[in-house]
């Protein structure tokens, strides 16, 4: 199984820190003979790509769209932008290899990225294809990117059903890629930062697999990043893995917000007080009032 390993770091923001949490699993799956996923995972970027058509078009199509994206990480400049302009030289890489300019050759491109240019800081999603970024807020999944599929456009039409769409016998076809011959701008959406959420940049390999539902179960009951990711891998496996399966997982914290540390923290404060206390008490022979001040003098400060 891959070795996964939960990474973090601590951004500043305007009011403080703001603590990420990730990890980034990928596997080729129980019926594919190689992976045409690809990833990025490292502050501010985290995508997946999920490569399709010929034998290594697809390895090529995602491959050259992460590496293009990985370098606009490396600049600390993510924004839209820069992340179409990387997207248009992804086309021409994938353009100039022979064995990938069939008219199935192409690649999703879906993450987040967050964005700390304004006053405060947000995220903002990217989509081309049918990978997925899902949100958990407050104990609700929310799918935050909208799929580019026939199946989707069929669902969004009225003619059929979310349920009727989870096998339908065009579930992988696409309407939109990054391939050889065009380059697509992707969907932004702009989401708001707040604590406690988490993120899921998974490509259809997952989906596939497991249900919305079945997402946030592994989610709470993992709050590691590294461990959820295997959880929703091993179910994925389980289940089938009839394709490739990549997941990020991404939390968002700040540094010692902790509940249960806040009250040891505070709770061995106390202590400290209570114990220093009674050390005034017995050095200066009095017993202590009510208000913390020594009996009988009322004049003298509270001593912490």
């Amino acid at each position: 199984m891959p070795d996964v390993s939960t990474q973090s770091v601590a951004v500043p923001v305007p009011g403080g820190e703001l603590e990420l949490s990730w990890a980034a699993v990928t596997d080729t799956g129980r019926r594919r003979e190689v992976n045409q996923d690809a990833m990025y995972a490292s502050y501010p970027l985290f995508v997946v790509a999920d490569g399709m058509g010929g034998h290594v078009g697809g390895e090529i199509a995602s491959a050259s769209a992460i590496e293009r994206l990985r370098a606009v990480a490396d600049t600390g400049s993510v924004s839209p932008k820069t992340i179409e302009k990387a997207l248009a030289k992804a086309v021409k890489d994938i353009a100039s290899h022979p064995e990938a300019t069939d008219d199935g050759t192409g690649t999703t491109v879906t993450g987040v990225f967050l964005d700390t240019s304004g006053d405060a800081p947000h995220w903002v999603t990217l989509n081309i294809g049918d990978s997925r970024v899902y949100l958990v807020r407050d104990g609700a999944i929310v799918q935050v990117t909208t799929d580019h599929s026939v199946v989707q456009e069929l669902v969004a039409a009225g003619r059929l059903s979310p349920e009727e769409a989870e096998n339908h016998p065009y579930g992988n076809v696409i309407t939109r890629a990054v391939g050889p011959s065009e380059g697509v701008t992707p969907d932004y959406v702009r989401l708001d930062v707040a604590e406690g959420d988490r993120f899921v940049i998974c490509s259809d390999g997952l989906t596939k697999e497991l249900t919305d539902y079945g997402i946030r179960h592994f989610l709470d009951e993992n709050p590691d990043p590294a461990d959820a990711a295997m959880a929703m891998l091993d179910a994925a496996l389980e289940n089938g893995g009839r394709d490739n399966i990549t997941v990020i997982v991404l939390d968002v914290g700040r540094p010692g917000a902790d509940p249960d540390d806040a009250e040891a923290s505070e709770g061995a404060a106390g202590d400290e007080r209570a114990e220093a206390r009674e050390a005034d008490i017995e050095a200066d022979g009095h017993e202590a009032g009510a208000d913390g001040s020594p009996a009988g003098d009322p004049s003298s400060p509270e001593r912490d």
